[in-house]
């Protein structure tokens, strides 16, 4: 396993945050690519199957984003136990982390199915609630490998071993693209299914990372000393509220935070399809983008946590704000590209010489504008976060740390 560098050197800190950062990075962006691919290819069907799909996507991200924040918690306490070389709690966490995601996605997909009836009351047209319904009915079938990859990852990464992840969500995204092809306009023989192939194609791509991380976790030798997957089947009060603790704070802020996008496109919704469509060209856009200061976050909590567990409170500090940095530097480039290019990134959705979709393309625009400005801030306040998320283990450990960890290993 890799080794946690002692030298207090911010250069040297830089250096392993993008060892982590970089693949995360890749990672994040590549899985995003998966609601990427499949709004260009709900582009390619149509103005409606794109605002219906864009609703659709939207409601089963916040649900499974909701989900990743809740059992959050693995990836710090996981990290503090692996810089304190507790390898016996390092197994805890990730086999209670796995119980969490499925006690959350079990009544999520029963919600995500069964969303007609408030998108109706949300003044949604018809056409678009039943192209919608058909997308969510699929999709919720993906809940639970989405969120369980979620918790995978949390663990693998806090280990230092980021590289597997890029490498399984790259090629899971590729598989992605080519199914939605197939799938959706019926190629090699299978039969044309519309923005019910996208969602077939899309589970597919969350069970296929949640399968292979899996696999990878067991077969990968360094790994077995930790126990990840001992004792699956026994639940564990104790590490199980620790990681409520850390978690439900996170999962609320998810809430708030895809809850409030999803208003948003439900409100879009109601002032027509082109209106809606426009929005989730934007929304998509900057949904890809924002997966590179998320991974950064990611990386910083690890970091953290690590020098936590090392009781190196110089090298907290450190970790954190050399985080920060680079991702309000990144937000802060996007931002201009969104501002200078924003017709020809819309062309990447749309046919920009359509007459049809001049009324999009132009309400996309302006959007477009807006979204450039929250960028920056959108940046500042998720990595700011990355103080909560790594310094949360000193609080919790003053607080209820003694109690509740007292025993484990």
């Amino acid at each position: 396993m890799a080794s946690i560098s002692v030298r207090p050197n911010i250069q040297t800190e830089i250096r392993e945050f993008l060892k982590l950062a970089v693949p995360l990075a890749s990672a994040q962006v590549a899985q995003a690519a998966t609601g990427f691919v499949d709004t260009v290819m709900m582009g390619w069907l149509g103005q409606g199957v794109l605002a219906a799909g864009g609703l659709a996507a939207m409601v089963f991200m916040a649900f499974m984003m909701t989900g990743v924040g809740i059992v959050s918690g693995v990836s710090p306490l996981v990290a503090e136990a692996y810089g304190a070389k507790q390898h016996r709690r390092v197994g805890q966490v990730t086999r209670q982390g796995l119980w969490i995601a499925l006690l959350l996605a079990i009544p999520g997909m029963q919600v995500i199915a069964n969303l007609d009836p408030l998108m109706h009351q949300f003044g949604q047209a018809a056409t678009t609630v039943n192209l919608a319904d058909t997308y969510l009915s699929i999709m919720a079938w993906g809940l639970f490998p989405a969120i369980g990859f979620a918790v995978l990852r949390g663990c693998i990464v806090s280990l230092s071993e980021a590289r597997p992840i890029m490498i399984i969500v790259i090629t899971a995204t590729l598989l992605n693209a080519i199914g939605n092809y197939v799938l959706a306009f019926g190629k090699l023989g299978f039969p044309e299914m519309g923005i019910a192939g996208l969602a077939v194609a899309s589970i597919a791509a969350h069970w296929l990372m949640f399968l292979s991380l899996l696999g990878y976790m067991l077969w990968y030798k360094p790994l077995r000393e930790y126990s990840l997957f001992q004792t699956l089947h026994r639940l564990e009060p104790k590490i199980l509220q620790q990681l409520f603790w850390v978690g439900v704070p996170i999962g609320i802020t998810a809430v708030l935070e895809y809850g409030l996008c999803t208003t948003i496109t439900f409100l879009m919704g109601a002032l027509g399809t082109p209106v809606l469509a426009a929005h989730q060209v934007v929304l998509q856009t900057i949904m890809v983008i924002f997966m590179v200061p998320l991974a950064m976050s990611y990386a910083a909590t690890v970091r953290v946590g690590q020098w936590f567990g090392q009781r190196n409170w110089s090298q907290v500090r450190q970790a954190a704000f050399v985080s920060v940095g680079l991702a309000v530097a990144f937000m802060l480039v996007t931002a201009i590209a969104l501002f200078t290019l924003p017709r020809q990134i819309i062309g990447l959705y749309l046919n920009l010489d359509d007459p049809v979709n001049a009324e999009v393309v132009t309400v996309a625009v302006s959007i477009m504008s807006v979204a450039a400005f929250g960028q920056i801030l959108d940046g500042v306040q998720r990595t700011a976060m990355v103080f909560f998320k790594g310094y949360k283990i000193l609080i919790f450990q003053c607080c209820w740390g003694l109690y509740l960890i007292g025993g484990s290993d």
